[in-house]
């Protein structure tokens, strides 16, 4: 595929509402699940498997459909997946019942899955080294815009037409997108056409991945210790295989380029300190401070606004400066921020948690283009769909150990019931303990994002 505007700019444009979708499902969906809980009397362990089966459908899926796009093409998988994503929205807006809604969020997460993995891949394919990094940062500021207007748009659609418009919203959505992909992408992308799919590999991770990641949900029960363990012993096994395979699902070897390997681990840890930021404190400012789904969702907006004006600056900085020192900025940034949060009480001012948001929303987007940026930008062009896939699954699986993390303190403080004004103070001490673990996972992120700086890094051709 030729590298002309002809092509560089449709598919940045269809890149950036795609990446827009999700992320706003996401934040307003956090918005949402009083009131989702509410119509369905569902307890607050049950309550946050909703967002929860989403993230670990994309994460088990995204490596698997990273290299299935290599191989067979990136638009073909790209469009596919905005059928299914836009179908289970449908799917969703219609859900009789918690446990159906939260069935065909595991489908929206296929959906999403095939989605993130070629939308990145495809900009990355078409944009020289020297663009690259501002083009990235475009697509990022966009899932940032998404997440601003989730909250806000999120709450007002949620308070005045009802939690399904949310779903009903992306019908159409999805349907410019897919009109847009089939009139404006003409040819495909597929590096590796005519390899052979690791099929038993495939197998394999998902089975682990999702043994792990449901016992991770399960503890502090024997079932999940269990899960876990066999999970673990199978993402061991899985990473054995793949060295061994000549055609891997998943290219290990990768990880030996120190700028891949410590980007994506600082990724990963990232987003498990930063995701369940909106969860908690959606819950906190409408159960404990009062607000309704609105008011709450404009103090909310005050994160994601600063990541989507800082996200295409930083992008474009990561391609003058190494981009590790910037992510690592960032990184630093967002530590601050979520230390700020461990305070909080029944008496605590909306300024003092606007400054939070804002200090983390900086931190955040002074992290995640040039870190992106330094990933895509490590490996050889015929390996664009499976580093995207990495992006995204260190995004996924980091953002379900940050539910996770919601789910088991749940478990521990609250436990299954539905919550009510006499479990507020157990929901603040979830809460508050959330805040000391994500405080000092992201200070840990900090020497990992910094240890994976390379002053000779490679450019992709």
């Amino acid at each position: 595929m030729e590298n002309n505007n002809n092509v560089r700019i449709p598919a940045l444009i269809i890149a950036v509402i795609a990446s827009f979708i999700t992320p706003f499902m996401g934040s307003s969906i956090n918005i949402a699940l009083p009131a989702i809980g509410g119509e369905f009397l569902t307890d607050a362990i049950l309550l946050s498997w909703i967002p929860t089966s989403f993230l670990l459908a994309s994460a088990i899926f995204a490596v698997p459909f990273g290299r299935i796009a290599d191989i067979y093409g990136m638009k073909k998988i790209f469009t596919y997946g905005m059928v299914i994503f836009t179908i289970s929205s449908f799917l969703c807006a219609i859900a009789p019942s918690d446990i159906s809604l939260i069935a065909f969020r595991v489908l929206q997460g296929i959906g999403s899955a095939m989605i993130f993995v070629t939308g990145l891949a495809i900009v990355t394919s078409v944009y020289p080294p020297q663009e690259r990094g501002k083009a990235i940062g475009f697509t990022i500021g966009a899932v940032y815009v998404g997440l601003s207007l989730g909250p806000v748009l999120g709450g007002i659609m949620t308070q005045f037409l009802g939690w399904r418009s949310l779903f009903y919203l992306m019908v159409p959505v999805g349907l410019l997108v897919i009109s847009l992909t089939l009139w404006k992408l003409k040819g495909e992308w597929a590096a590796c056409r005519g390899e052979k799919l690791d099929i038993p590999g495939t197998i394999l991770y998902s089975i682990a991945l999702f043994t792990f990641m449901f016992g991770f949900s399960e503890l502090p029960g024997i079932i999940g210790i269990i899960m876990i363990i066999i999970g673990l012993i199978g993402l061991i096994a899985f990473v054995i295989f793949e060295l061994k395979v000549e055609v891997p699902v998943f290219n290990m070897k990768l990880f030996k380029n120190r700028t891949f390997g410590f980007s994506s681990l600082a990724a990963l840890i990232n987003y498990m300190a930063t995701f369940a930021v909106s969860f908690f404190l959606s819950l906190y400012l409408q159960f404990i401070k009062g607000f309704d789904a609105s008011g709450a969702g404009l103090i909310l907006v005050a994160q994601p606004v600063v990541m989507a004006i800082l996200a295409p600056m930083a992008g474009r900085l990561s391609d003058r400066y190494d981009p590790r020192i910037i992510a690592t900025i960032g990184m630093s940034l967002s530590t601050l921020g979520l230390a700020q949060f461990i305070f909080l009480n029944t008496n605590t001012d909306v300024i003092f948690i606007t400054i939070g948001l804002v200090v983390l929303g900086a931190g955040f987007g002074l992290f995640s283009s040039p870190n992106t940026n330094a990933i895509m930008g490590s490996v050889e062009r015929r390996f664009m769909g499976i580093a995207s896939a990495t992006v995204s699954t260190m995004r996924l699986i980091g953002q379900t150990l940050s539910m996770g993390i919601a789910v088991l303190l749940f478990s521990l403080i609250i436990g299954k019931v539905q919550i009510m004004p006499e479990n507020y103070p157990a929901l603040l001490s979830s809460i508050q303990i959330a805040f000391i673990v994500f405080t000092a996972l992201c200070f840990v992120g900090i020497f990992v994002s910094f240890a994976g700086r390379n002053k000779n890094r490679h450019k992709t051709e």
